[in-house]
């Protein structure tokens, strides 16, 4: 029975930087790494760079039969699921009203739906030691105006890991929620409305993905239910909790009015 990580949304940027530490150990010893990703040539560069067999699947995950195939794909090798790492997702920045139908439907197809239809198939093949890793933001800390139903869709996120993580723990599985800042990933390069998004980058800051998923996987290997790697946004969630969502939302959009004028987005 071969022990498998399996990475969604493994083809670029922190789902990459996923695998390439799984590759170098960090998530200790795995016989496979299974990436899932819509590119299949980004998927065939990870076969040829790693030492640990990489099984690609080449999967759009806002279709449902997605996860058929990873199911059975399970089911077929009887697998050892020693980590989940759901990482797949988009985000559109600006108004909801402006936004397009099939851009608010790919967030909540990803980040909604496909978290937990990975977990939901993976369970079965999970064991005491299993972890389950899932991307959320720090846009999940409080309510988003100009990034709505993806600040809420990483709330869900957050709060599914930590539930799960409550009922998961007595058999010894453990689900932890990362909570990055803005990384210079691809996942910037179609924002929708770029002046919100350069506003937001250049109020909240960037972080490297290759330092998230290197503290991301060191808090699932400890059990953590909530990995937040940036310092300053450990303060932000603290002052979410203590303050009341008017006090905090007319803060944020003081700050926000403050860098608007200025706001550049490196690497966009």
């Amino acid at each position: 029975m071969a022990s498998i990580a399996l990475v969604t949304g493994a083809s670029s940027g922190l789902g990459r930087e996923f695998v390439r530490r799984i590759d170098a150990g960090d998530a200790g010893h795995v016989d496979e790494i299974w990436v899932v990703a819509r590119r299949s040539d980004r998927l065939e560069a990870l076969v040829r760079t790693c030492k640990t067999p990489v099984r690609p699947f080449c999967l759009d995950l806002t279709d449902p039969v997605s996860f058929d195939i990873i199911d059975a794909a399970l089911a077929e090798e009887d697998a050892d699921v020693a980590l989940l790492v759901n990482n797949a997702g988009c985000g559109t920045f600006g108004p909801l009203a402006l936004q397009e139908e099939r851009d608010v439907s790919c967030m909540l197809s990803l980040l909604v739906r496909a978290p937990v239809e990975m977990i939901y198939r993976a369970l079965p093949y999970m064991h005491a030691g299993s972890r389950i890793l899932n991307v959320a933001s720090v846009a999940a800390f409080m309510p988003q105006p100009g990034l709505a139903v993806y600040a809420a869709a990483k709330r869900f996120v957050l709060d599914l890991s930590r539930s799960l993580d409550t009922e998961l723990g007595e058999v010894g599985i453990h689900s932890t929620a990362v909570c990055p800042k803005f990384m210079h990933t691809e996942f910037l390069d179609r924002p929708g409305d770029a002046e919100t998004m350069e506003t937001m980058s250049a109020l909240i800051g960037f972080e490297g993905p290759d330092r998230v998923a290197a503290k991301a996987l060191a808090a699932a290997r400890a059990g953590r239910q909530l990995c937040i790697p940036s310092a300053d946004m450990k303060a932000f969630y603290i002052a979410s909790k203590v303050l009341p969502y008017r006090v905090a939302a007319r803060l944020e959009r003081a700050l926000f009015d403050i860098v608007e004028p200025s706001a550049t987005c490196p690497g966009a």
